[in-house]
Order: C-alpha cells, then structure tokens, then sequence
C-alpha cells in the first residue's frame, strides 16, 4: 500500500489488518491494544469481558475540561466471495488502494474499515505529542458486530469522560445524535429424519451473487435476501414437482443480509429436466424483479449424491410456510422524517444442525433474525409478529441479545460544539442525523447518565460485505475533524 495521510493513521490500521479479529476472536486483538497503550507508557486497562481502556492525560492547560472518551470497536465482519480460499482466523486482510486511487479495500473479503479505521484514529491521537485535547480515553469494546457484548457488558465507573466520540459511522460530513434499538430471534424446528424416496435423485439449489450490505444502512435500498429467493423456489419445487428438502442454509450474520443461499432436495428422477426449466425461469424472474437493484443474481440446480434421509413433509412444508411469511426488509419509516427507516427485519441466517433435545439426538432447521426499531413498542411488536410465524409452524422460538436505542438530544453542549468545530473547519454546516444502524450509544448511554454523545466516520461504502471500501481523502477530513473538535472541547 503506498504512503497515505495521515501516516500514523495508516499504518495503525495496516497493523489491525495484519490481526484477524472476527467477532468472537478476542484475545489477540486486545493484547495488541493492551501493548500499544503501555509502549506509550499510558494507563491501560482491561476489564473481565475483554474491553481495554487507554488513558491519556490533557496536554497543558485543558487540565479541568471535562474528559472525553474515543470510542470503537475491535471486532470486524468476516464475509468474503465465495470462490476467496481465506481464513478469517487465521490470514490478514489483504488491503490495497484501488486503481483510482481514491479508495481502500480489500481482496475479496470484507476490509474491516468498520471499525479498524475509528480504532486506528484514536491510536494515532494517543500516540500524537503535539496533539490538543482535555483528559482523554480511548475506549475498545469486543464483539460489537455479533451482540454489542463488550458495550452491554460494561461496568457503570469505569468511564471518567462526560463526553463521548463514537467513531462508528460511514458517511462523512454527518453527525449522528440517535440510533436504533434492536433484539435477537431463533427458531428452531427439531425433527427426526425420513428415509428418501428410492429412484429419486438429488440437486443442490444456490442463490448467489447478491449485493448483500448491512442490515441497517441498507435495508432500505431494496436488495434482494438470498434466503427469502430461495424459498420463493422451494416453495414451487415442492408444490409442483415433488421435491423434498434435506438440508437448507443461508446467511452469515445477524447484521448481514444474506448474499448466499443453498439447499439440497430431492426429486423423482423423470422431474430433472422440469426443475432445471423451474431454475431458469425463477433465476430469469429474481434478474427482473432486482434489475437495477441487485444485478448479479444467480441460480442454480446441479445434481449431488442422494442422501439417504430428508426432512420429514410436514416440517418440510411448515418451515417454507413460515420462512415465506416471516418479514423481511423496511417495516415502517419515521413519520416525520420519511427518509429514514424507523423499524425493520433481517431474516438473516438459516443452518441445519443435529443437536441433543431432551437426552435424544435431533436434526435441527435454525433461522435468525435481527429486528431493530427506534421505537421500543415497533420492535415489540415486529418481533411478536415473527414469533407468531414460527410459532403457528411449530418452531421453538427464544428471543435474546435486546439492546436499547439511542435518543437524540439536540441540545447538548457537544452537539453545539462538533456543529461549530465542523463549520469552522470546512466551511459547511454537518448533516445531523439519526441512524437506522445499531451503535453502543445507546448501550453505553444507558449505564452513563447524562453523557453526551456523538457518532461521526469517513465515508466507508458497502460495509459488511466483500466490496467494502473506506474513500482516503475522507479519512484524512476525519482525522482533521477529529484533532480540531478536542482542541475545541
């Protein structure tokens, strides 16, 4: 990668790049952050959960201003192509600045710039000796992606600052000031197995090519779920040709809509010729459906070895049933603010498993969603409407992983502050915004009381898939942005 501004910046993240860190995969990371605060002989911290605070003291004359807190996350989002041989346990991220110079991403897989670019930024401030800024702390949480785990699980006094910069967000020149809440569902439908049909044959269904993206930022745009595709054809292939389902996944992440989907089914064998028609003509429906949407849409049938047991009908037939009916996409926009989303369903990942019921050993049909809403009672109430789905189809339904949103206060002294900072620097006023995403403002809100908060970023495109990139010149804007607003406060 060539030198890019700022330098220290650059090669901060260069470094997170080098150290895999999917959610879940907390030690390494935390141990690199650890050593970089103590290298800087800072006062560093972990608590029990994984969590490291770096605590800097206030260059000469901001002594008694209130503290500020930098805040990210460690974790990132492993996605990649599905033709990328790459371990997110085990390989870096193989970053380059594209041809244009104007961005970074990476080869086939997710880059991370969500979060390792706000991470990255609070390294350098830490390590920066000229830099201006009150009593500072920089403040790293785990897991962020996959249950917000290091937020929720944040001790209230362990924070000094009654100001905190997230450096979470992906558009520059916006100022976030609220987000949305969100809750966890699982389905489970537990079955035995039933011997297959003798004579029929077997083909594996794959939904691929679909834009995918975050299950906030871009439910709105309207592209296309790979699992609710896939079971749009299921649906026919078992109505219309007797097909029966022996194994069904799709999705990754709760936050991620899913781009990939496939199932294995079996057919009588006179019928191959039809499904492969009934391939073609839903692969041709799906491009007419997305088309200036999600273009890349593939779907395809080709023959496997038969298994020797498949779902029994009726589970068969109550799962396509509730997978069909399950929301997915914008549930109800913010009256007042149509342009942004206020509630919304991910119908996210869908697994076969076997796992042990009641002493007994059972194959499984697991589906996930994530339900996020800026209203409490809409998230409710979304999530009542998918349990009743599951429920009516005999599926075993939890709930976990709620976390609250973020309510705006547009009258805070940091809002005011950040608004003047941003003026002065460039010469325009920021967009404030609230944000359909979650962020752990509204986590770490709830254990602080009366802290003032704000979420701003560098311009960070298709995040949470393979074609994410962060635009370089923003993140330089960022930096500056971010010196200027701690010598401000």
């Amino acid at each position: 990668m060539r030198i890019l501004e700022p330098k220290s910046l650059w090669e901060s993240f260069y470094s997170l790049t080098q150290i895999p860190r999917p959610s879940g995969k907390r030690k390494e990371i935390a141990e690199f952050l650890v050593n970089y605060g103590k290298s800087l002989g800072l006062e560093t911290l972990q608590d029990e959960i994984g969590n490291v605070l770096i605590r800097k003291p206030a260059s000469a004359g901001k002594e008694n201003h209130p503290g500020v807190i930098l805040q990210g996350h460690m974790d990132m989002v492993p996605q990649k192509n599905s033709d990328k041989e790459f371990d997110f346990e085990k390989d870096p991220i193989q970053a380059y600045v594209e041809e244009n110079g104007e961005w970074v991403t990476a080869d086939g897989t997710t880059l991370g710039a969500d979060n390792g670019i706000g991470v990255a930024t609070a390294m350098a401030i830490l390590a920066d000796k000229n830099a201006v800024h009150p009593p500072l702390e920089a403040f790293f949480t785990i897991d962020e992606e996959t249950g917000m785990y290091g937020a929720n699980d944040l001790k209230p006094g362990w924070l000094k600052g009654k100001y905190l910069l997230n450096l979470d967000s992906e558009t520059e020149g916006e100022l976030y000031v609220g987000c949305a809440g969100g809750i966890d569902t699982e389905a489970t439908f537990a079955y035995q197995p039933v011997e297959t049909e003798k004579g029929d044959i077997a083909l594996r269904v794959e939904v691929k090519g679909c834009k995918g993206g975050h299950s906030g930022c871009d439910i709105h745009l309207q592209r296309a779920n790979a699992i609710k595709l896939l079971f749009h054809f299921l649906k026919e292939a078992v109505a219309n040709y007797e097909a029966r389902l022996a194994e069904v996944e799709g999705g990754s992440l709760r936050n991620s809509i899913p781009r990939e989907a496939s199932a294995v089914i079996t057919i009588p064998a006179d019928s191959y010729q039809d499904v492969q028609d009934l391939v073609d003509r839903y692969e041709d429906l799906f491009l007419r459906e997305y088309d200036g949407v999600d273009n890349g849409i593939s779907l395809t049938a080709k023959e496997v070895d038969c298994p020797a047991k498949e779902m029994p009908e009726d589970v068969q037939d109550f799962l396509i049933h509730a997978v069909t009916l399950c929301p997915h996409g914008v549930y109800r926009v913010i009256p007042e603010m149509p342009d942004i989303v206020e509630t919304s369903n991910n119908l996210a990942i869908i697994e076969t498993n076997k796992q042990m019921v009641n002493d007994q050993m059972v194959n499984t049909v697991k589906v996930f969603c994530l339900t996020r809403s800026s209203v409490e009672s809409r998230k409710e109430e979304l999530a009542s409407i998918i349990q009743s789905a599951f429920s009516l189809a005999g599926a075993e339904v939890t709930f976990s992983g709620a976390y609250p949103g973020w309510k705006p206060n547009f009258k805070s002294t940091l809002l005011a502050t950040m608004k003047k900072t941003y003026e002065q620097e460039f010469g325009t006023e920021p967009r404030i915004v609230t944000i359909h995403a979650g962020l752990e403002c509204g986590i770490i809100g709830s254990k602080y009381d009366g802290m003032e908060m704000i979420s701003f970023g560098p311009t960070i495109e298709h995040p949470h898939s393979p074609d994410e990139r962060v635009n370089i010149a923003t993140v330089q804007k960022f930096y500056r942005y971010v010196q200027a607003a701690l010598k401000a406060l």
